[in-house]
């Protein structure tokens, strides 16, 4: 029997001879770009890859082995993929984008829309990001906001994506696949949810409480304390503050902003009634106008991959390959096609950067659909 310092001598030798054949390999690949490049042909021939896995399949001599080289070659094609990516963008071919760079958002003259009533943290959102003055006015539902852009009411609407500590809102990442609209900016803000009611009234009093389904699951550990307490969901927290207000039963109660309950005149009965010490809120500000400022540096995509086994690693290589940090990735079911997903991605960068257009030129010919959802 060899021992192991013999062994890792001939693995050494072989390891570079198949280093040799890949660069081999590698320059073939450049000369398949050229080619591809002068006839117009696309980068991705899914039948001949399909063909050639199964040729290179067929030469192992065993079901382990199979699968091995399977994977390998794979791993070889996909490099080669993106080495003729990269000669696309260096001879000129460069990625068109629809996003049109400006300096700044036209916040002065434009009108603005949130989802809520008065007092609802997205109005706080809305003012932190436009300033106090904005021209506003607000809807009842998420889909109302991106009605009035669509219609042109509204320039902007502000919208909360995710929380903290209860994740995000799906509805908001539905919608922005179904409607052409697109994210120009974010905004967090801090959350601290309080228990208010008619003036006077005391917690012994309250045996009904509203507020939005996420801040009920927020103040989840207040509500399990108090179980006597029965919960009703809104949708939106300041709704909740005003049914309360006109209601003017003492026996119920709302979960909403300290700006809820001085707008609805309510006295707060407990502060802080959501149990995380930091809890915060990103906003997204949308636009119907594909547009981003010059110096944006958050990308969100929207992705939808073939449902097959490595589609989704093949599809994140293309943001290791192009050394792009990729900060967020998020799942959502395709409505009608069962056990099927979209992807919602957020990673670094902005669309004027070559290496982000080397990587949405792969992503947007290896998906079975790529939106941009936003440069901010």
């Amino acid at each position: 029997m060899k021992d192991l310092s013999q062994l890792r001598e001939e693995l050494d030798v072989i390891d570079r001879e198949i280093v040799e054949l890949y660069e081999k390999r590698m320059e073939i690949s450049s000369q398949v770009a050229d080619y591809k490049i002068s006839t117009g042909k696309k980068v991705l021939d899914k039948e001949r890859e399909i063909q050639k896995l199964n040729a290179v399949k067929a030469l192992a001599h065993n079901d382990f082995n199979k699968v091995g080289v399977e994977e390998l070659f794979s791993h070889i094609m996909s490099m080669s993929r993106k080495l003729q990516y990269q000669k696309l963008s260096q001879q000129g071919a460069s990625l068109r984008l629809p996003f049109i760079p400006i300096d700044s958002l036209n916040i002065d003259k434009s009108r603005v829309c949130y989802q809520g009533a008065e007092g609802a943290y997205s109005e706080m959102a809305m003012k932190e990001f436009f300033g106090k003055k904005v021209n506003s006015f607000h809807v009842d539902t998420f889909k109302d906001a991106f009605d009035a852009l669509e219609d042109g009411s509204a320039d902007y609407a502000i919208l909360p994506i995710e929380n903290s500590t209860a994740g995000i809102v799906s509805e908001v990442y539905d919608l922005l696949t179904e409607y052409e609209s697109y994210i120009v900016g974010e905004q967090i803000i801090e959350i601290r949810h309080c228990l208010m009611g008619l003036s006077g009234a005391k917690l012994e009093d309250i045996n009904t409480v509203f507020s939005h389904p996420q801040s009920l699951m927020q103040s989840s550990r207040f509500l399990t304390e108090h179980s006597d307490i029965r919960q009703i969901s809104m949708k939106n927290n300041a709704f909740a503050a005003r049914k309360v207000a006109e209601d003017g039963d003492r026996t119920q109660a709302a979960i909403a902003s300290r700006l809820a309950a001085q707008i609805y005149g309510l006295d707060i009965i407990v502060d802080g009634v959501n149990q995380a010490d930091s809890n915060s809120t990103r906003f997204i500000v949308v636009t119907n106008r594909k547009v981003f400022l010059k110096g944006a540096k958050k990308i969100s995509l929207c992705l939808e991959i073939a449902h097959e086994a490595g589609a989704l690693y093949h599809l994140m290589s293309h943001f290791i390959y192009n050394n792009l940090n990729m900060t967020k990735i998020e799942s959502r079911p395709i409505e009608d096609r069962n056990w099927e997903y979209r992807f919602f991605i957020d990673f670094e960068g902005n669309l004027e950067d070559s290496a982000v257009k080397n990587a949405l030129r792969g992503l947007r010919e290896e998906a079975r659909m790529m939106k941009i959802l936003g440069n901010y």
